[in-house]
């Protein structure tokens, strides 16, 4: 069970203990919570009924995309930046909008790509390793194993 069902579990067992006229402190006992809470609840009850105790759905702008296009767009990025034409295959948050609205048709800021990524996705924040493309390992493992030592001998 969730914490929120739980907590309306505890709410509409409280209602069903203020039927039976139990006093406040014993409620706040049984239930396991304050009595500040039975206090609350109670206040609520008699003004509104037991139906007011019941968990309500979230307030707010719903989402622009629902469950199905979310995933659809998950498996979309999940092919990779260059599969949708991308020189390199590394995901930036326009790349990221662009991609959503050519599969959805639904264009989003990249703050709410950003909310797309990391809360729906559950993607992280990820920064490619910087090298140099003249870098030569070799020559880099030489100068390691011949001069490096001299220096950091000393004088």
């Amino acid at each position: 069970m969730t914490r929120p069902q739980l907590s309306e579990g505890r709410r509409v067992r409280a209602a069903e203990l203020f039927d039976q006229g139990r006093p406040g402190a014993e409620i706040a006992r049984m239930l396991g919570v304050s009595e500040e809470s039975v206090r609350r609840w109670r206040r609520v009850w008699e003004k509104d009924g037991a139906d007011a105790l019941r968990r309500r759905p979230a307030t707010g702008r719903p989402p622009k995309l629902d469950g199905a296009q979310v995933e659809q767009v998950r498996a979309a990025l999940e092919q990779g930046a260059q599969t949708h034409g991308f020189e390199a295959d590394l995901w930036t948050l326009e790349r990221g909008g662009l991609v959503v609205q050519r599969m959805t048709g639904v264009t989003l800021s990249k703050a709410s790509v950003w909310r797309l990524l990391t809360g729906r996705l559950g993607w992280s924040l990820q920064r490619p390793e910087r090298r140099a493309v003249e870098r030569d390992g070799s020559e880099i493992a030489r100068w390691i194993a011949h001069e490096w030592p001299p220096i950091k001998k000393g004088p």
